[in-house]
């Protein structure tokens, strides 16, 4: 047994309605062509950083993202906040679609949803003092009449992430701060605004171990209390099935496996799904069961592969596989929701 299998996942009961869907979701980068292509007038190529991914979120619900560095992760949280506009497919927000939205109809939408960056070193002004920090999205969008007002609002944004008494913190500036406490006012800054959508982009990656748990607590227990949905952004399946309710496994572009967190971890169907989990460490330390390391790195996402994508690094690929490119179907045997992209699951 796993050290995953220990932890003792329980299934949440999820909202009824969608608050996020993404439907057949693509973002294409054009690669720049040189003056000899251009005089043979060869055909543009294209990046395929998100290539056709499709999936829900609801209110209450933390739904992770897994794949390794390049599979498009970030690159689906930026165009969900259309920071990057799409290529294709939909997205919708409380039924609303955003794809074909000016930047002016999409304004009073964005404080709807906001985004928590990997690195609180960065995601901060070392110029602005935290009150200022947190102020500046209220003024952006015409909250709070007042500066007393404006002023409430950040001591209880401080208050909510766990930054008490807040009055001791709202005078720091961020070179005044620890990692963790940098991290709370980012998510402060976030959750003043009341959004109903959070996207965590590798929250606690830039962060000691000491201080992950504390954060991602606060997290898990703010999307409960505030019926906010939570999009995280991860490569640690051991945090993401500890507090994540589904788990969507990426790779180059596609979703290869989602389902609910305690199945997926407890009976991975796709070979890189088996592959990533055979590197948590186990608990037990007497297991002394072997990593699965791949072979080969990640096609490069200008020229994927034919057939299934995942068929050069796959230690089970038959012949058909570098023919037939397979899409999400649920395997015999597996729960509702479980859904893998492949043809020998």
């Amino acid at each position: 047994m796993s050290g995953l299998e220990e932890i003792g996942l329980e299934p949440r009961a999820s909202a009824p309605a969608a608050l996020l869907e993404v439907e057949d979701l693509k973002t294409h980068y054009p690669v720049r062509r040189g003056v000899t292509e251009r005089l043979m007038r060869r055909p543009r190529r294209l990046v395929h950083a998100v290539d056709g991914i499709s999936f829900s979120l609801a209110r209450g619900e933390m739904v992770a993202l897994v794949g390794e560095s390049g599979c498009g992760k970030t690159t689906t949280a930026q165009t969900i906040l259309r920071m990057v506009d799409p290529t294709s497919g939909a997205i919708r927000l409380n039924g609303t679609d955003t794809t074909r939205l000016s930047q002016r109809r999409l304004r009073p939408l964005r404080r709807r949803l906001q985004m928590i960056y990997q690195d609180p070193y960065e995601s901060l002004d070392p110029r602005f003092r935290v009150r200022q920090t947190i102020e500046e999205p209220m003024l952006v969008h015409g909250i709070g009449g007042s500066r007393k007002e404006r002023h409430d609002r950040t001591l209880e944004a401080l208050e909510r992430v766990e930054l008490s008494p807040a009055e001791l913190y709202v005078d720091r500036y961020p070179h005044e701060l620890s990692g963790g406490q940098r991290q709370r006012v980012a998510i402060a800054t976030s959750l003043v605004l009341d959004p109903d959508l959070l996207l965590a982009d590798e929250p606690v990656s830039m962060l000691d171990v000491s201080v992950r748990a504390g954060v991602l607590s606060l997290l898990d227990g703010l999307r409960r209390d505030g019926n906010m949905g939570i999009l995280m952004i991860t490569h640690d399946l051991s945090t993401a099935a500890h507090f994540a309710d589904r788990i969507a496994v990426m790779y180059l572009g596609r979703i290869v496996e989602h389902g609910p967190a305690k199945e997926v971890v407890r009976d991975p169907r796709h070979p890189y799904t088996r592959a990533l989990l055979s590197v948590v460490p186990k608990r037990d330390p007497r297991d002394r069961s072997s990593p699965q390391i791949l072979k080969g790195e990640t096609p490069n996402p200008i020229d994927v592969p034919s057939g299934c994508r995942f068929h050069p690094r796959c230690p089970i690929a038959e012949e058909r596989c570098t023919r037939e490119d397979p899409r999400l179907r649920r395997p015999p045997a597996t729960g509702d929701g479980h859904e893998v992209a492949c043809l020998l699951a």
